[in-house]
């Protein structure tokens, strides 16, 4: 019989993941007594996903604010410290910022306007319009910000961020001046000493301030690349991608885990003799229409995947033949035109009209922005992820 279903994404449940926890023998029990509860049948390329949270647990990867405070200090001198850039987050900056705030006497708090790098809002556009501001080259004290646009609460969390983070500074002893500004150069009137908190941006930014004469320039990425007085640590995104665990304490990114994506490959083949594609995900890469938010606060959307996951979707846009191609053709005709169009395609369709709309991304961005929309944030119990069919194509 002719196959009806494509592409299938299902959360699985497994126990909560503690420290020192088996992981591979986790997410290999959760899968496969999942799959036969249900009936399902494992298949060559389907996905095991897991998410980044659950890694980092199994690792024991955390650190203290104290902990921060301490690598701060250390690489920034304690002294006057320009924060530029960071996030609007209370779960992904706020105990961050306490940390930092606890390493420095002063913090020059700069803020991106009308809104953060991921999209999260302080202002409207309309605000700023009214107001006859330019964002791109004017620079507002907390004052003139207060002046112009009052106390303005995000419109999910009900927080005014501004408030929330002057407040955090403060009580911790350290004292703060915030100003808004999106031109990176400006935190340099007031110190030269930068660390800087955007993401995706963040290597342009610290050549930004090299080149124009600041001190010492470190990212977030700088920060717990090493472990302090035996916390946890990421070496290659330091603070990135860093959730809160408790009021003092962060979870961190995971540290290398393509081990752990190769072994639970390896186990389920030797388990079902199905060689299944394995990677760790965080935040999918997807904006929001509503709020404007742009989803990805990790540094990237997988730290770790199989080799049959890397590159781009290789795909033939179906409505294109369809419209084009094969416009004369309809019922039976027109399937086995298409099909035989699907069949004869090659390995690199760049260029070729025929695929042009298909999504030009990373096959870990876009796989990894499903799971995160299937297991979701909250309480559903599903940090592994299994894909079917995505593979598939209209042949199969």
């Amino acid at each position: 019989m002719e196959r009806l279903i494509g592409t299938v994404s299902r959360g699985i449940r497994c126990p909560i993941i503690r420290e020192n926890d088996d992981l591979v023998k986790i997410a290999v029990d959760s899968v496969i007594k999942a799959c036969e509860s249900e009936g399902i049948k494992l298949k060559d390329r389907d996905v095991i996903a897991l998410t980044e949270s659950i890694v980092a647990r199994s690792q024991g990867n955390y650190a203290s604010i104290d902990d921060i405070a301490y690598d701060v200090k250390n690489k920034l001198g304690g002294g006057t410290i320009g924060v530029i850039f960071p996030i609007l987050s209370r779960n992904r900056f706020a105990i961050c910022l306490k940390g930092i705030a606890k390493g420095a006497k002063k913090i020059v708090l700069m803020l991106s306007y009308p809104s953060d790098e991921v999209g999260n809002a302080l202002l409207t556009y309309d605000q700023i319009d009214e107001a006859n501001v330019n964002p791109y080259s004017d620079v507002l004290t907390l004052d003139k910000y207060r002046e112009l646009f009052g106390y303005n609460k995000h419109e999910f969390t009900g927080v005014d961020y501004v408030e929330y983070y002057k407040n955090l500074i403060e009580e911790t002893g350290c004292e703060v001046e915030i100003i808004f500004a999106n031109q990176a150069k400006t935190i340099l009137k007031y110190t030269d000493c930068v660390l800087t908190c955007d993401i995706h941006t963040r290597a342009r930014t610290k050549r930004i301030l090299k080149e124009a004469g600041a001190k010492v320039v470190l990212g977030l990425d700088d920060i717990l690349t090493c472990s302090v007085n035996g916390s946890g640590y990421n070496s290659k995104y330091g603070l990135l991608g860093s959730n809160k665990s408790t009021e003092n304490k962060i979870k961190l990114f995971p540290k290398e885990c393509k081990d752990l994506v190769l072994k639970i490959q390896s186990e389920i083949l030797r388990l079902t003799n199905k060689h299944v594609e394995v990677m760790v995900y965080g935040d999918g890469a997807f904006k929001d229409p509503q709020g404007k938010i742009w989803e990805l606060a990790d540094p990237v959307v997988s730290p770790a995947f199989t080799d049959g996951l890397v590159g781009t979707p290789n795909e033939l846009k179906l409505k294109y033949l369809a419209d084009n191609d094969f416009k004369e053709l309809s019922g039976e005709d027109l399937k086995n035109a298409i099909s035989n169009s699907i069949k004869a395609k090659k390995s690199n369709l760049v260029g070729n009209m025929a695929s042009q709309g298909t999504t030009p991304r990373q096959l870990t961005d876009l796989i990894g922005s499903l799971c995160d929309l299937t297991s979701g944030s909250g309480d559903k119990g599903t940090p592994i992820v299994l894909i079917q069919g995505y593979f598939d194509n209209y042949t199969d």
